[in-house]
């Protein structure tokens, strides 16, 4: 299981859930199945835990086990699935947002930096929209959104004008040909950084992951029993802002409504005063936890 992704703060991440033997949970991105295993070793013969993942490669680490469901589908369709397989109202619901050391690890998928390989990075390998797609039929406006929104590029506008410009002598297929045809837009001395954000921005668009990220937090109000927890971890700010001012706010930007008497309406309260993050004794063991965010919610 560790050689597919070692989970991060899963300790952590298991106590925040407060486990109920005989109650029902959803682990929405099931992945190497790391947080699935321990929260089935707290449950009961009565329990119950449904497991969500778009990437058919997981289906290798789902478990035989009488208790688990495993739903091969975005967690954007949270509510749908809950409740065809009857399974509303839930106890706690855990996501690990990111992407999996396995699909990093993987150069053929076109997540990592590290390899040579198509422009891809779909996490659904069935979906239409790749990242060679985009680099190659985006507008120029629309790639200095995306870089800019998604990426935190400084010099967004001019990456997009790049990469718009490079395409009209021929398509750019692979990831060394991006990286080639970029080279001089990237500061010197942060070429790492800099790809990374590249690669976030892209990847983010192709799997439409801000805005899965906002329809599954807004259906995990709705399924979750009043006193169920809601535990989030996210890798970065873009992710992690839209969580904080969910659980706040319950919305994503503006003021928290309130009702007739001046109450707070919102289905969440926050269980810990801002995020919680890894150990020094867990990042130098595994370094993705280093910009691990963890919040949890109890539902109102």
């Amino acid at each position: 299981m560790n050689s597919y992704h070692t989970p991060v703060m899963l300790q952590e991440c298991i106590e925040a859930l407060a486990i109920k033997p005989d109650g029902t949970y959803v682990d929405v991105t099931f992945g190497g199945g790391g947080h699935s295993k321990q929260i089935l070793n707290a449950l009961g013969d009565g329990g119950r835990l449904l497991g969500f993942d778009q990437d058919e490669d997981v289906k290798q680490n789902v478990p035989n086990d009488a208790r688990f469901t495993f739903v091969e589908q975005n967690f954007r369709y949270l509510k749908n699935y809950c409740r065809l397989y009857e399974a509303i109202p839930v106890d706690g619901i855990l996501a690990d947002l990111g992407v999996s050391s396995h699909q990093f690890d993987q150069a053929e998928r076109g997540f990592s930096v590290r390899f040579d390989a198509d422009l891809d990075m779909r996490m659904n390998k069935s979906s239409d929209l790749t990242a060679k797609t985009i680099i190659n039929t985006y507008s120029e406006e629309n790639l200095h959104r995306i870089f800019g929104m998604y990426g935190e590029l400084q010099n967004a506008k001019t990456l997009a004008k790049t990469v718009v410009t490079s395409r009209l002598n021929q398509s750019i297929e692979t990831i060394a040909e991006l990286k080639t045809i970029i080279q001089n837009c990237i500061p010197k001395g942060k070429e790492n950084k800099y790809l990374a954000q590249v690669f976030q921005a892209l990847r983010i668009e192709v799997n439409q992951e801000l805005e899965a990220l906002q329809e599954f937090l807004l259906q995990s109000a709705e399924v979750l029993i009043s006193g169920g927890r809601l535990v989030v971890m996210s890798y970065h700010s873009l992710e992690d802002r839209l969580v904080k001012n969910f659980i706040a706010k319950g919305k994503f930007r503006g003021e928290v409504e309130k009702d007739f008497f001046g109450n707070d309406q919102k289905p969440f309260d926050a269980v810990s005063r801002g995020a919680i993050t890894a150990s020094e004794e867990e990042i130098k063991l595994n370094n993705r936890a280093r910009s691990a965010k963890l919040r949890i919610a109890v539902k109102r």
